[in-house]
């Protein structure tokens, strides 16, 4: 074992600020147990392991432990413990018992320690032993996985955990994390270091992230032969919404080929830039993944890195990415949270998982900062939770037990999708095959998400899209914030110097009135779905149809005035 001689001022030279004052706390108390938040991409990796070095240096541990979700982090902690002079075995596996003299410690995952907790307890007990729980809040994805990891590393003589995203919306309690009662009764879980993202991307660690949603018209075909449709981005019911969403992924349908066109002209414009930076799909399945690849390469004239989950040499393609300049890597959506390519800067989410926490992690792999000014992209469909999503990227969660769970929520969606996720996923899953046939699935801009504020709106293949898509590669996150409002408010100076159309002088600018009459028609399309049990999508066709004009994104205020007659010629039983 060979740990290198430095001195503990050498060890802490050039570390973050955030990293240090984290490792100043622990050492002001020096407890057993020491939970670090930390937003990805702000160096959790560079802080544990200049723990390790320093415990060990004191010969407070003589062995360290990591525990990590993927096959592939392993290899990524061992990489990096080498540069510190730990020794750390990838490799190791449950049946080999003991770890080789010339190492210092082993990275496993923690599916290997539910498999043979007693193993790793042994090993615990054997040498005074470090662990450190990367990402520990997936040691509480299944009660068996926590009573293992409980079972394996009680014995530890100093437990560090580690997470990014310090939250779940089930109730499984993370190991070795303190929960504390607030005033309502409910324990939450209590960390003792915090970086958030916000402070983060005020010192210029990670990246601003500006999110392009797209939205478009959906057509499928049932199995029973029944024609319906829905359009992304207005209010659907779940079925519908969930059906839209697939018709939109469909690698047969326009929408993704027109997103993944717009997200290519976004990355050569980050690359005028930053020339080595790449580009990340995020697929649902094996199926899905290939097919985006042939997009891809009919859109660029090159190849782009396919990932598959249970490809043994998943690994290596990812590193082989990491230090190319190529365009593109596509990749199934269970390795997002062990893909750290810090050149990965712009992102399309083309998957159907949605809880908090997945969404996190797949956001956590574009905003890696290397140099100040680096903006990441990330295009997705104009889905509510997605909305939602994008525009809390600031805020602090927590993981909070003992809460009531609200009306139709699961009681383990993060545990459910993660096990779903870590399946062989070489097709959909049984029973999850689109029960249609998509007919048409059309891409339209929509808007893009920032800092909580919304910006554009605009028409198909618009100025404004192109706009948007052509925002300087580098800029501070104030920089973004300063052009998308001088945008956002030239956007409405032109509309008060446009023609009214016969709107009267004095009368509410058109984009208001838009605004309100789609918010009648909304509410008028809503009372027809529940009388007649329509779609709503498909009755907003049947209103284009029954009136002419285009898609109501793109319908002027007379247009949509004219289907709120029609709709209420219906309900009262005109034609």
């Amino acid at each position: 074992m060979t740990v290198l001689q430095t001195s503990t001022g050498e060890r802490l030279a050039g570390l973050r600020q955030w990293q240090r004052e984290a490792f100043e706390e622990y050492f002001r108390r020096e407890p057993r147990d020491f939970l670090a938040v930390a937003t990805p991409g702000a160096g959790k990796t560079t802080f544990a392991l200049t723990l390790a070095s320093e415990l060990l240096a004191r010969h407070a541990v003589r062995s360290v432990t990591i525990v990590c979700p993927t096959e592939h982090l392993k290899k990524q902690w061992a990489e990096a413990a080498a540069r510190f002079g730990i020794a750390i075995d990838p490799d190791f596996k449950n049946g080999q018992g003991a770890l080789g003299r010339r190492y210092t410690g082993a990275a496993v995952t923690y599916a290997q320690v539910a498999a043979h907790p007693m193993l790793h307890r042994n090993r615990t007990e054997a040498r005074r032993t470090l662990v450190v729980f990367d990402e520990v809040h997936h040691a509480g994805d299944a009660l068996s996985w926590g009573d293992a990891v409980r079972e394996a590393f009680d014995p530890a003589a100093r437990r560090l955990a580690l997470t990014g995203t310090p939250f779940r919306s089930d109730v499984n309690p993370i190991p070795f994390v303190d929960y504390v009662q607030d005033a309502e009764g409910v324990r939450r879980c209590s960390w003792d270091y915090n970086y958030g993202y916000a402070p983060a991307l005020g010192d210029g660690v990670v990246r601003p992230v500006l999110f392009m949603a797209y939205s478009g018209e959906m057509r499928w075909r049932t199995k029973a032969g029944d024609e319906l449709a829905a359009r992304l981005g207005e209010p659907l019911t779940q079925d519908a919404l969930a059906q839209a969403w697939k018709a939109a992924l469909d690698p047969k349908g326009d929408w993704i080929k027109k997103v993944l066109a717009a997200a290519d002209r976004r990355l050569t414009e980050v690359r005028n830039a930053t020339p080595d930076a790449g580009g990340l799909v995020i697929a649902t399945d094996h199926e899905a993944a290939r097919a985006y690849a042939r997009i891809l390469r009919k859109i660029t004239g090159q190849g782009a890195t396919v990932v598959l989950s249970d490809d043994p040499t998943a690994s290596k393609k990812i590193s082989r990415f990491a230090e190319s300049d190529e365009r593109w890597m596509v990749a199934v959506r269970m390795v997002s949270e062990g893909v750290d390519v810090p050149r990965l800067m712009v992102g399309v989410y083309a998957t159907s998982t949605s809880t908090a926490l997945f969404f996190a992690q797949a956001v956590g792999r574009f905003v890696r900062s290397r140099r100040r000014g680096e903006v990441a992209s990330v295009f997705l469909p104009s889905v509510p939770t997605l909305l939602e999503l994008a525009g809390e990227m600031e805020r602090e969660r927590d993981h909070a037990l003992d809460r009531p769970l609200k009306e139709g929520e699961e009681f383990d969606p993060e545990g459910r999708e993660l096990d779903e996720a870590r399946k062989k996923r070489d097709t959909p899953d049984a029973g999850e095959e689109l029960p249609f046939e998509t007919m048409e699935a059309s891409a339209e801009f929509d808007r893009v998400l920032y800092d909580g504020s919304e910006f554009g709106g605009g028409t198909p293949d618009s100025p404004e899209e192109e706009d948007f898509l052509g925002l300087p590669g580098l800029l501070e996150p104030e920089q973004v914030a300063q052009l998308l409002r001088k945008r956002k408010a030239d956007q409405r100076a032109g509309e008060r110097k446009a023609p009214s159309g016969g709107e009267p002088d004095g009368g509410p600018p058109e984009h208001e009135r838009v605004a309100s009459l789609r918010k009648e028609l909304q509410g008028l399309v809503g009372a027809w779905h529940h009388r007649t049990g329509r779609p709503h999508g498909m009755i907003h066709n049947e209103l284009r149809r029954a009136c002419g004009g285009p898609p109501i994104a793109q319908a002027s205020p007379d247009q949509i005035a004219e289907r709120i007659a029609k709709i209420r010629a219906w309900a009262t039983g005109g034609s």
